[in-house]
C-alpha cells in the first residue's frame, strides 16, 4: 500500500482517478480548483486517457459528466459551494435521471468567506436532491470517500455528493492509497428512456428515487463514516461533522472524550444513532462547519425540553469557521492565551498586481466617470473587483457571476445613465453572454467593458474558455461591429482608452469595449517555462 503527502483537494482528486474515471469536470473556483489540476497532473490519469478539461461553467460541466455517467463510466465533477447555485438544474434534474456510470459531485464550501460571497452549506442541497452526501473529516476520508461515493453511485444509480470545506481542502496529510480500479467499459443505459425527463418518464424516475431513499438511509446507519464513541460522563452528549470532529479531539490531547460522541461523515442523518446519544445524554452540544444542518434537524424531532446547544442557541458562533478554541468555549474549558496581533497591525488589504492591466482601465474609467457621477459602474467576480477599493474605488456591485451585465441592463432600465458592466473574459464566457443578449434584444444603452487578460486568473491562471474569441463572441450575439472596440490597457494608452470609453459610453444602444492584455502573473509564468525550454 503507497501512501501520498496530499491535500484535501488532492486527495480527492487521487481517490477518483483510483476509483477508474473516465472524466472530470470543472470550473476553477477557490477552495474547489486543486482538485482538476492535480488530476490534469497526473501520468496516472494521462494513462488512462482520462479527459481532464475545464469547462466554460459549473453547470456546462455537471451536463458534460452526466453524459459521461449516461455512457456508463465513472465522472466526477468538482466545483466551489456557490458554483453550485450554477449547476442547480442539472444537479436536481440528475437526482432523477439517475446515472448509469458512477458521478460524484465534489463541492467545497467556503466557511468565512475567504474568497466567496457567501458561506452557504452545500448538505442542503443535497437532502433537497434526496442524495446521499459524504462529509471527510481528514484527508484519508477524503480518498476513502471519493472511492466509496462512486460505488453509492452505482449501488443506487443516483449522483453522490462529497462536501468538502476550506481547511480541509488546503491542508496535508499523509493518505494511504488503495489498489486502483480499471475504468468501466463502454454501456449506454437499459433503459432508454431512463433520461428523457418528459412528465410522465419524471413521474416514473420520481417514484424510483423515493424508492430508494429507505436503501439511502439504512446504508447512512450501517456507514463506517458515522462512528458512536462512547463516553462516560453522560451530562452532554456531542454530534459532529467532517473537520469539525478534529477540532473537538484537538481538545483532548489524549483521544478520549470524557462524554459520548456521534462523529457524522455520511447523510442522511443516522437516525438509530442520533436516538442513541439523545437517550443516553442530558444536553447535546452540535458542532458542525457551515450552517446548523444538523441543528436544525434534532430540535424537529427531538421532543422539547432536551437542550440542544450549537450554532442557533449562540454557544458557537452563528456565522465563520470554527476552531479548536471556539469549540473549547463551547465546551466551558479554559482558552489558551490569545496570541491574536494587536489592533494597531491591521490586516494588508489584497491589491492588484503591479503591472496589471485592470489598474490602468480603471485609471481611465474614473476619469470618463468624472463627468457623469458616481455610483453608475457594475462589476463583477474576478481579480477586477478589487477595484471597489482604494485607491480605484471604480466600481459599485458584486454579486454573482454575470450579474454585472444583466445589473447594468436593469440599471439602465431604470433610466440610470450611463450604465457600465465590468467583467473578465472568463467570467463573460461563464455567464455573461445571456446578459449581454439580453441587453442587445432590448437594444439597451448599456456599455460593456470586457476584461480580456486570456485567463482565470483569479483562481490561478486557467485557460479561459474564450480565449482569442470574445470580439467574435459579441458580435455573434448581435452587438453592432463598429461598437465592438479593442483597447491594449497601458499607461501609455491612457487618453485613447479616455476616449472610446466615452465615445461608447454616448452611444444610444449596446457597446463593448474590450480591454486586452495578458495577466500579469501568467505572462511571467510564460517567459519562465520558455527560458527553460531554451
Amino acid at each position: 500500500m503507497k501512501k501520498a503527502l496530499l491535500l484535501g483537494d488532492e486527495a480527492i482528486g487521487q481517490g477518483a482517478i483510483d476509483a477508474g474515471i473516465s472524466g472530470i469536470y470543472a470550473y476553477p473556483g477557490t477552495p474547489s480548483t486543486e482538485i482538476m489540476e492535480y488530476v490534469q497532473r497526473s501520468p496516472k490519469a494521462k494513462a488512462n486517457n482520462v479527459h481532464a478539461r475545464w469547462s466554460a461553467n459549473e453547470k456546462t460541466a455537471t451536463e458534460a459528466a452526466l453524459g459521461m455517467s449516461y455512457a456508463g463510466k465513472r465522472a466526477i465533477v468538482c466545483m466551489k459551494h456557490v458554483g453550485l447555485n450554477v449547476a442547480a438544474d442539472p444537479f436536481m434534474n440528475s437526482a432523477i435521471t439517475g446515472t448509469n456510470g458512477g458521478l460524484v459531485i465534489a463541492v467545497a464550501d467556503d466557511p468565512s468567506m475567504h474568497s466567496s460571497q457567501n458561506e452557504q452549506d452545500s448538505r442542503y442541497y443535497g437532502k433537497f436532491a434526496q442524495i446521499p452526501v459524504l462529509e471527510p473529516s481528514n484527508q484519508q476520508e477524503a480518498y476513502d470517500m471519493t472511492r466509496d461515493a462512486f460505488e453509492l453511485s452505482e449501488k443506487y444509480g443516483v449522483p453522490v455528493l462529497l462536501r468538502v470545506t476550506t481547511r480541509l481542502a488546503h491542508s496535508r496529510y499523509g493518505v494511504e492509497l488503495s489498489e486502483p480500479l480499471k475504468p468501466n467499459d463502454l454501456h449506454l443505459p437499459g433503459d432508454p428512456k431512463q433520461f428523457v425527463l418528459l412528465p410522465s418518464i419524471a413521474k416514473r424516475r420520481y417514484k424510483i428515487l423515493l424508492g430508494v431513499q429507505e436503501h439511502i438511509e439504512e446504508d447512512s446507519e450501517n456507514s463506517r463514516y458515522n462512528k458512536y464513541i462512547e463516553g462516560k460522563d453522560k451530562s452532554l452528549g456531542i454530534i459532529t461533522t467532517g473537520i469539525a470532529f478534529n477540532y473537538l479531539m484537538e481538545n483532548f490531547p489524549d483521544g478520549a472524550s470524557p462524554y459520548p460522541v456521534l462523529k457524522i461523515g455520511q447523510y442522511p442523518l443516522p437516525k438509530d444513532a442520533v436516538n442513541k446519544i439523545f437517550k443516553e445524554t442530558e444536553e447535546l452540544l452540535v458542532l458542525e462547519e457551515g450552517y446548523p444542518f444538523v441543528e436544525e434537524y434534532l430540535r424537529g424531532v427531538i421532543e422539547s425540553g432536551h437542550k440542544i446547544h450549537g450554532r442557533l442557541d449562540g454557544t458557537v458562533p452563528r456565522d465563520g469557521e470554527l476552531n479548536p478554541n471556539i469549540v473549547a468555549k463551547a465546551l466551558g474549558k479554559d482558552l489558551p492565551p490569545d496570541y491574536s496581533p494587536p489592533e494597531f497591525l491591521a490586516n494588508r488589504p489584497p491589491e492588484l498586481c503591479p503591472g496589471c492591466g485592470h489598474r490602468d482601465l480603471y485609471d481611465a474609467l474614473n476619469d470618463v466617470m468624472k463627468d457623469y457621477g458616481p455610483q453608475r459602474v457594475f462589476s463583477d467576480i474576478g481579480c477586477y473587483t478589487l477595484g471597489a477599493l482604494p485607491p480605484y474605488n471604480a466600481i459599485n456591485s458584486c454579486v454573482d457571476m454575470g450579474a454585472s451585465i444583466t445589473m447594468a441592463k436593469g440599471a439602465a432600465d431604470a433610466g440610470v445613465h450611463p450604465s457600465v458592466a465590468v467583467i473578465g473574459d472568463s467570467t463573460f464566457t461563464h455567464s455573461g453572454i445571456t446578459g449581454l443578449l439580453d441587453a442587445v434584444n432590448d437594444n439597451t444603452p448599456v456599455t460593456v467593458i470586457i476584461l480580456d487578460n486570456a485567463a482565470v486568473a483569479m483562481t490561478g491562471g486557467q485557460p479561459s474558455a474564450g480565449e482569442g474569441r470574445i470580439e467574435q463572441i459579441c458580435i455573434g450575439v448581435g452587438v453592432e461591429p463598429e461598437h465592438v472596440r479593442t483597447v491594449i490597457p497601458l499607461p501609455k494608452n491612457h487618453d485613447e482608452m479616455v476616449r472610446v470609453i466615452k465615445e461608447e459610453i454616448e452611444y444610444d444602444g449596446v457597446s463593448v469595449v474590450i480591454a486586452q492584455r495578458e495577466c500579469i502573473q501568467t505572462l511571467v509564468a510564460r517567459k519562465k517555462r520558455m527560458r527553460k525550454k531554451k
